[in-house]
Parts: C-alpha cells; structure tokens; sequence
C-alpha cells in the first residue's frame, strides 16, 4: 500500500530502525532497607541524582543537552519516589531544563523496562541519547505501601490469593516443580554469595558504584559497598533458617533476595551518535520481550520470556554464552535453568553472584544486571549474545537479548 501523499517519501526514510547501544552503567551501593540500613536517613530522589551526575562525570564527551529523555522507575511512586521522578531527578541533578524526563512502573523489571522504552525511542528516531534507571528505596517505602488491590481479584478468583505475597508465589513454585528442594536452592543460595565474595576481593564489583554520602544518627558517612552480601555462608547454616512464608516451607531469607535500598542508571543511545560523541559502546541491543504467566507462580517468568524474545531474535538458547539471571528468589531462578537443561552451577550464570548476595531494591535491578553483563563481554569476546532476564510480581517475566561488541568470531560462542 502506497504511503499517504502527506509524508514525504524522505520522512519514511528517516524512520528507519537504527542500532541501539549500552553505553555505560552505574548504580549505588545497595543497603539493607530499615532503620539501620546505611540509606535509612537519605532520599530516594538524591539516590538517583547521585547516578545521573555520576553517568556525566564519566562521559565528558557527551554534552548535557544532547540528552533526549530521562526514565527513572519506581514500584512505589510516592513521597521521595514520586513527582515524576525521572523528571525531577533529571532538574535536581543539574541537566539542562529542556532535557524531559518521566516516571515508570512495571514493579521489579521497572528499570529493565525503562531501557527497553527509552531504547525503543532511539530505535524508532525519536532520541539519540537517554538515560534510563531505577531506584526503591523499601526502607522508605515498604512492598505494597499505598495500594488498595480490587478485592474482586479474590472474590472473583481472577487470582489466587497468594498471588499477592511474593515469597508465598516463591513456595507455590517449588509445589509446582517437587525436584527444585529447599537442599538446590540453598546450594545456589550460598554459591551466589561464593560468588559475588569472589568478584568483590578481585574488584570487579567496586568499580561500577558511585559513592553516596549518607546520615544517620551518628552523623554524616558514606555508602562505598554493598550492605547486603553475606561472606562464608554455607548450606549448612542456610538449611535451619525459618521458613516465614509456610510453616516448614522452603522459601527463606537465606535463599531469597532481602529487602533494600539503591539505585541503577545507564546511557543508551543510537550507534552513530555514540561514534559520532566518542561514547564507548558495552553492548548491542538485539531484541526483548515481556510475557504473562499465572501471578501465583510469577518465578517463572522468565521462561517464555526468553523463549519469546529468542523466537523474536531468530535465537536459540544454546546461541546465549552469559546470563545474567535476577535472584529474586533461589526457587525462581533454577525453574529457568532446568527448563532450559542448564546446570545449577553453570559459570556462564550470574558469574559474579546475584541479587541473593548483592541485593534487589526491586526497580532498579534491572540496569544492575545489564551492567554487570556489559562487564562480561568486556572480558569474554569468544561470547557473542547474552541475557538479563528477571521475574516480575503479579505474574510476568521480562527478557532483554545483548550482543557483545568485542565478540570474536574466532571464539566459542
């Protein structure tokens, strides 16, 4: 069908679907949420003002008002998280006033979803630079403060109702696949923080935070490291902790991602922007895809998730050489690993440990998880594709597909 006479045959040209680039990722120390956790006395909105002016001070060669958006998510979109936080966050940090930016929401995948909105803009044409994060602060703002659910959601029996508590979604996960035991998930639980413990004292882990000065009741300090990790832990100590969400359960703090605070942000933009600015190039988009599953087993997810955006990529899993899997929960991440015939203890998964040790200020997760599998490529050119897929509450799963600009053909995979 011939384009209406109105639109320039040149206008058609120019929309085009041009690359989309990772271009480099930071995020704050991740801390314990409550009283005592090292941000109990500090701003979400500061948070994420620290990440964007940090983005900058890397990135001299990217002028200020070359940036086309700001999208900064938040599962709690009040107090300190609202005001249209990618906006105000964008003002506060110093961007120009004509840099626009706005608020997101898609509860754990928030980031995620704000880089794979922003990215689909640069894409299509419309920005050539953005930067793209998340931040919660659940110390501030708990899970779930504010909402009021339909109740028709159990009166109607349009979910279950443990649909509604994300650790109870976790143990209905494990009744729905008897083989993945409460022994599996502490085994990957304590190989997570094995893991992350291991890239910290060969600082692969530091580098990537932007310090964030702090106050608490004995004054001023500042957050230079993750509050979360947990060095040494073992099976052992992890298989006599309770249970919280059923009696002699499976699901618990050891082998769950914890409650925290933290924010993540990235740059994103066009190819021939980058090229054109001198911006280092950390990864290739290829493709995404978010999908719905039954909300009371939300874990899984990340299953046809991933199956959708490798069908929509013209991919198999066996194409994919990294993952970088969101450890809501230990259960959730080994539904995924033995639907697609991977080991437990697979190096090419979460290589520097995951949320379990590091932790999961839940809409901001998503860029952490980019960030570190940008770190990968870096490291691994025999690698050509990789993924950053996580869980989402309320029943989905979200999966972004990454190419490694280092890749050598010459290499494995």
């Amino acid at each position: 069908m011939a384009a209406p006479a109105s639109v320039p045959a040149d206008s058609r040209s120019r929309q085009a679907v041009r690359d989309v680039v990772f271009v480099d990722g930071v995020r704050t120390p991740f801390g314990k949420a409550g009283s005592k956790g090292q941000y109990a006395q500090t701003r979400a909105d500061d948070m994420v003002v620290k990440v964007i002016r940090e983005l900058l001070r890397r990135h001299p060669e990217l002028p200020a008002e070359r940036i086309d958006e700001v999208a900064i998510a938040a599962t709690t979109q009040i107090g300190d998280q609202g005001l249209t936080i990618g906006r105000s966050a964008a003002l506060l940090a110093g961007l120009p006033k004509s840099v626009p930016g706005f608020a997101i929401d898609r509860m754990c995948a928030g980031a995620m979803t704000a880089v794979t909105t922003v990215s689909s803009g640069i894409a299509f044409g419309a920005y050539d630079v953005a930067i793209a994060g998340g931040v919660e602060h659940m110390g501030n703002h708990p899970m779930g403060e504010g909402i009021d659910p339909n109740p028709r959601f159990v009166s109607d029996k349009v979910v279950d109702p443990s649909a509604l508590i994300m650790g109870s979604t976790a143990e209905n996960l494990h009744d729905r696949f008897p083989t993945l035991t409460k022994k599996r998930t502490d085994a990957y639980a304590a190989l997570s923080q094995q893991r992350y413990d291991e890239a910290l004292r060969a600082g692969k882990i530091t580098p990537d935070l932007v310090a964030v000065s702090t106050r608490s009741k004995r004054g001023w300090g500042l957050a230079t490291a993750d509050e979360p990790p947990r060095p040494g832990t073992t099976v052992e100590a992890l298989s006599g902790l309770r249970t919280p969400f059923r009696p002699h359960g499976r699901v618990t703090p050891g082998n769950a991602a914890g409650l925290n605070d933290g924010a993540t942000g990235c740059l994103l933009a066009d190819a021939d922007t980058a090229a054109e600015l001198g911006l280092p190039v950390g990864m290739r988009l290829v493709g995404y895809a978010f999908a719905g599953v039954e909300p009371e087993v939300m874990g899984v997810g990340p299953v046809p998730a991933t199956e959708r955006a490798l069908q929509r990529a013209g991919l198999t899993i066996d194409d994919i050489g990294l993952f970088e899997i969101n450890e809501a929960f230990a259960v959730q991440v080994l539904a995924f690993l033995e639907h697609f015939g991977i080991a437990d203890d697979d190096p090419r998964v979460n290589p520097w440990g995951g949320a379990i040790a590091c932790g999961h200020p839940l809409a901001s997760s998503g860029v952490r998880l980019m960030i570190q599998l940008s770190r990968h490529f870096a490291e691994h050119p025999e690698v050509r594709y990789g993924i950053t897929t996580m869980c989402i509450g309320f029943g989905m799963g979200g999966t972004v597909i990454w190419e490694n600009p280092n890749y050598n053909a010459g290499g494995a995979r």
